[in-house]
């Protein structure tokens, strides 16, 4: 070996002095630092998504995915690989999905008409590339037969390849049988596809009425003829069922190249031994608890022996019975998705020579079979659904324990082979769900029988079991990365083991060949296991076992250990394919009712996950879908679908019952209905809002959010509904938090309170109905509703007001105002109309006349006997059906007015209220600083001084209605008082002479409506009604009569009369007191407190009057206050 030259300048190198161990060492140390902390990174990145992510991750989200199945480099092996395999997947994905999804994710009610027709123009291409992969599986299998009729060729003229007696090459058999499969399934999926077929028949009439008019749709005619050719060739090559028989009634024979194979009988022979024992094989574990993919085999197997019929016209009746016997393990194989294959059927039509020997009864009782598995799996499916639980979550836990037990170094062998064993297990329960699910769903859908609610439920619960096994594999990735690796290896060594134990010298003697295999073995064994060398092992041992150099009890571990290698090194392909729900799609019509056990269930509300997983399984395979102009079409169909069964199903009856069980828990005094968990029974629907978001498409589903934003939305509009109550829905939000953990927003509804009753809006529109329907009191200045059909009566006063203006803005104070005055000169001329009637204008003209005649006789003060003498005058003219005076109906005219009044009186104080609120943030109203100088003098932005400057003006308007307010009063005052005093309206200058009169109907009145107060009938009762005051001091003033009605002393005349009559009656009950007569006395009782009561209601008015006439400044006359005005501007 020759030594590499060193260069003279790192020769000193050579000499070691100790210092490059040190420094390997620090470099080491540092660098296990890094992996730490790199390593607490990682773990602190993992836990965050995985506090961020649904209980069940979509796989297609993985930020950073495994990909564990190893691929081949070496370009030795490349020369020996089969084309057949990548046909098989090429079919399985594209073509089998294309064809399935063919007419979906369009409504039956919305298709346009013509639609049919486009959908099938889209698909033509899709067909001619299916005509093209058939041909190329025709000519595959035409190629493996002729290659293996060459080794096996029972012409002794002819040179052998190799030697071929005791070789057997079962995996070419096996896989030649898939690809028969393929077409199989393609001739099923046609011949259950409905829709294509009448597609297809509407696509070829539209292009018959091309043909007769060309020119209209622009098509030269010369393209038509190839086009319709070509149809034609589509039609007879696929859409006729036939493609599987067009493969096996293929020419096999081709004397060109001097391939003989139906006259071949070593082939004929080998051929039949490999079906015999693949068979074999597969009879022996379908049907039990470790089978994987025995069905699919048989599927093969079926092909294949058609295959030979074919080829060579014989029937092997023995193996045509074992072959249907199967069928009373296994009634139905499904092929892929919904489409399920019966082999009975398959093998009676495809050999029929075979079928005229079987008799009738045994063909009965494999369908007998069928009927009767039917009804079993009905029976049996909970207990399935109860024995299946147990086993995967004792996986799981196995699984979990793996992940968190170290290896041992010591048993380190044992341990890989109880790893590689659970997962192998894993991939069994997989399978076993799997074929349950799929063959009992398709079979009652083939089959059109109903499936009970039970049998729905039970499936869905396997399927969820399904994704369970699927979803522990991918959390746990990162421990089966690193276990496949090892255990791939542990199982090559294995393998190598066993191979080794021949002995090499008596092969080197005897068969070169047989040595060279094995050997080709070794070395493929030494190497990443990929497929390409798992394939030349077993094609290699199939040569290297033909001279018995293995015992069978050394063969058969070798077996088992290359069929775990298998299993082990596509791990993850295959659990992928097990665990694939995309099924679902055809079946999703039990979605509703798993949604109403999953409601009815709550507590296991979870595993709703694991469904939106297997549903999301359908996504990938919609891809291929062709018939449409973008797939994305599909998908949004889909979507749309499933959340709408998942909105009326869940979501919405969730937040129903979410909002009745908050009503009728806040409104347990009403005791609507029997709510006692022992009898109706509890269902907690809390579970629900525990659920991490579901993952659907581009969207999570958040429960909670939904819930809670349906319930905010709810109460926000019927509180703003009905405003009165929002404490009722507050209670509900605050029970929702505490009981379900919905964070609820506030409604933050412009400040309402409890008792809001009208709002300044509603009043101002309705001004005439609400004067007439409420009562003033003036010293708490509040409006009282006189009547109401509730339990209560409706309050309003400044605080209501003040929110109201708060709400709508200041602007609405001077609307109000305007709304009121339109009000009043309403009822001015009616007033008008009243003091200008001769009935009433002669009387009291004739009061007038003869109060200036006799005031010196009585003392000025006007006789209380005359008032009561106009009251009962007018009460003669006539009276209402409900029996009031025109009197009475003047005096609540005047009570309106005043009413009306009293609420101009109550916005402004409501004004000053909310502008006092609004300003009370403002240190000091008597200096507030100059914001726009101040701005100006920091030199600020133009923006910023405008802002300042709005805030100055804003201030300043707060400042001054803060302290100042509209006098409202003076200027209803102004606007009515020249009108009133003009000469056109003399007859109203007698008013003051009216009062007294009104004043006893009033105070009659208010005696009654406060007796009513006592009784249990209260309608028309009230304890105040000011609004009277108001008016009378409201006119007299507009009159400017306030002096003429002083002159009356009408309340001196009062008060004298009735301590006139009161000391008349104390007198009486002295003289009475001595005879003691009972009755008497209690008569001059109840006389002594009515003339209390009447004298008290008359002070009360008294008082009130005086109150109101403050207002209108009633201590001046017009004449002082012009004189005044006068003083102030020569002042000024």
């Amino acid at each position: 070996m020759a030594v590499e030259a060193i260069s003279p300048d790192w020769e000193f190198d050579r000499f070691d002095d100790g210092s490059t161990k040190i420094h390997t060492e620090v470099q080491q140390k540092n660098y296990g630092k890094f992996l730490e902390e790199y390593t607490s990174q990682l773990k602190g990145i993992e836990d965050a998504l995985d506090d961020s992510i649904g209980d069940v991750w979509d796989f297609t989200l993985d930020p950073i995915a495994l990909k564990l199945l190893p691929y081949e480099q070496s370009s030795l092996l490349e020369l020996i690989k089969t084309d057949n395999k990548r046909v098989i997947a090429t079919g399985e994905i594209k073509f089998y999905n294309g064809l399935l999804y063919y007419g979906e994710g369009v409504s039956d009610s919305c298709v346009v008409e013509g639609e049919s027709q486009v959908q099938m123009g889209r698909f033509i291409s899709f067909f001619q590339e299916l005509s093209c992969f058939v041909s190329r599986c025709f000519e595959v299998v035409v190629n493996v037969v002729h290659q293996l009729a060459a080794l096996y060729n029972s012409n002794k003229g002819v040179t052998k390849i190799i030697e071929s007696s005791g070789v057997h090459f079962q995996t070419v058999y096996e896989h030649l049988g898939e690809l028969l499969v393929v077409l199989l399934t393609l001739d099923e999926i046609m011949e259950n596809h409905g829709t294509l077929k009448d597609h297809w028949k509407m696509y070829k009439r539209l292009l018959k009425s091309v043909h007769h008019n060309p020119g209209k749709f622009a098509i030269p005619e010369e393209k038509l003829k190839p086009f319709e050719k070509l149809l034609l060739k589509l039609e007879g090559q696929l859409l006729d069922g036939m493609i599987f028989q067009a493969c096996v009634e293929q020419r096999f024979d081709d004397p060109g190249e001097g391939v003989s194979v139906s006259k071949n009988s070593a082939f004929a022979e080998e051929f039949a031994l490999n079906i015999r024992t693949i068979f074999t094989n597969v009879e022996s574990k379908i049907g039990e608890p470790s089978e994987i993919d025995q069905r699919d085999k048989y599927a093969g197997v079926c092909g294949l022996y058609v295959l030979h019929f074919h080829i060579f016209r014989t029937v092997d009746k023995k193996l045509y019975k074992a072959l249907l016997d199967i069928c009373k393990k296994v009634p139905a194989v499904t092929l892929t998705s919904n489409i399920i294959w019966f082999p009975d059927t398959f093998l009676m039509a495809k050999v029929p020579a075979a079928a005229k020997l079987m008799d009738k009864k045994s063909v009965q009782s494999i369908r007998a079979q069928r009927d009767a598995y039917l009804q079993q799996r009905a029976q049996t499916l909970t207990k399935d659904v109860q024995s299946y639980y147990v086993f995967v979550t004792s996986w799981m836990m196995k699984m979990e324990a793996i992940s968190s037990k170290e290896q041992r170094n010591d048993k380190l062998s044992e341990d890989l082979s109880s790893r590689c064993n659970v997962f192998v297990q894993g991939i069994l329960y997989a399978y076993s769900i799997g074929t349950i699910i799929k063959t009992t769903m398709n079979l009652y859908m083939s089959m059109q029988r109903p499936m009970t609610k039970a049998s729905v439920k039970a499936l869905c619960r396997l399927v969820e079991l399904l994704k369970a096994v699927e979803h522990t594999f991918h959390r746990r990735s990162m421990v089966v990365a690193d276990s496949v690796s090892h255990i791939t290896q542990h199982l090559q060594s294995q393998a190598l083991n066993s191979i080794g134990t021949f002995e090499y010298v008596s092969l080197l003697e005897q068969r070169l060949d047989v040595l060279s295999s094995l050997v080709m073995a070794e070395n493929a064994l030494n190497g990443p296991s990929t497929k390409e060398r798992r394939l030349v092992v077993s094609l290699a041992l199939s040569v290297g076992t033909q001279m018995k150099t293995f015992k069978d009890e050394e063969l058969l571990p070798l077996q088992l250990v290359l069929k775990k290698l298998d299993l082990i090194s596509e791990l993850k392909e295959r659990v992928k394919v097990q665990c694939d729900c995309s099924f679902l799609y055809w079946h999703r019509a039990v979605f509703p009712i798993y949604l109403d056990d999953v409601y009815d269930h709550a507590v296991d509300a979870a595993r709703i996950h694991y469904m939106f997983s297997a549903l999301r399984d359908s996504v990938p395979t919609m891809l291929h879908a062709k018939h449409m102009e973008s797939c994305d079409q599909l998908l949004e169909s889909y979507d749309t679908e499933i959340m709408e069964v998942f909105n009326e199903h869940l979501l919405d009856k969730l937040c129903k019952e979410i909002e009745k069980d908050l009503r009728l828990s806040v409104h347990t005094h009403l005791k609507l209905d029997d709510r006692n968990p022992f009898k109706v029974g509890m269902k907690d629907l809390a579970h629900f809002f525990y659920l991490k978001p579901i993952r659907f498409f581009n969207r999570f589903i958040h429960i909670k959010a939904y819930v809670t934003h349906y319930l905010d939305k709810t109460f926000y509009n019927l509180t703003t509904v009905a405003l009165h109550d929002w404490a009722t829905y507050s209670e509900m939000r605050n029970l929702a938090t505490q009981r379900y953990g919905l964070m609820m927003t506030e409604a933050h509804l412009p400040s309402q309170t409890l008792e809001q009753g009208l709002d300044v809006l509603e009043i101002m529109r309705n001004i005439h109905v609400f004067v007439s329907r409420y009562l003033y009191n003036l010293n708490n200045q509040i409006f009282i509703e006189k009547t109401s059909n509730n339990k209560h009566l409706n309050t309003i006063n400044i605080r209501h007001i003040a929110n109201s203006i708060r709400t709508h803005g200041t602007g609405i104070m001077n609307t109000t105002v305007n709304f009121t005055y339109q009000f009043l000169r309403k009822k001015f001329y009616i007033f008008s109309q009243f003091m200008y009637d001769e009935h009433i204008k002669s009387r009291l003209i004739k009061d007038i006349r003869f109060f200036r005649e006799t005031k010196d006789q009585s003392d000025q003060k006007y006789p209380f006997e005359r008032a009561e003498k106009f009251n009962r005058g007018i009460r003669k003219l006539g009276i209402t059906p409900d029996g009031q005076s025109y009197l009475d109906q003047f005096r609540q005219l005047i009570s309106q007015i005043g009413n009306a009044m009293g609420y101009v009186r109550m916005i402004r104080s409501g004004g000053l209220h909310c502008c006092s609120s609004a300003i009370r943030f403002v240190p000091d109203l008597e200096d507030i600083v100059n914001f726009e100088e101040l701005v100006k003098e920091e030199g600020l932005s133009e923006e910023t001084q405008k802002a300042a400057s709005l805030l100055d003006s804003v201030l300043g308007d707060l400042t001054s209605n803060s302290a100042e307010g509209t006098e409202y009063f003076k200027m209803l005052v102004g606007v009515f008082a020249p009108e009133f005093r003009s000469i056109k309206n003399m007859h109203l200058r007698n008013f003051y002479m009216i009062v007294p009169p009104l004043t006893v109907n009033f105070v009659e009145h208010s005696i009654g409506c406060k007796e009513k107060l006592n009784k249990k009938n209260k309608g028309g009762a009230a304890f105040t009604d000011d609004g009277f005051a108001m008016g009378v001091a409201y006119i007299l003033k507009l009159l400017d009569q306030y002096l003429e009605f002083d002159s009356l002393h009408w309340f001196q005349a009062v008060r004298e009369k009735y301590m006139k009559e009161m000391s008349a009656v104390v007198k009486e009950q002295n003289v009475q007191a001595t005879s003691q007569d009972e009755k008497l006395l209690q008569t001059m009782n109840l006389t002594q407190k009515r003339l209390d009561i009447y004298l008290q209601e008359f002070e009360l008015l008294h008082f009130s009057l005086s109150s109101a006439r403050i207002f209108f400044r009633a201590d001046k006359t017009a004449a002082e206050e012009t004189q005044e005005r006068k003083d102030r501007g020569q002042g000024s």
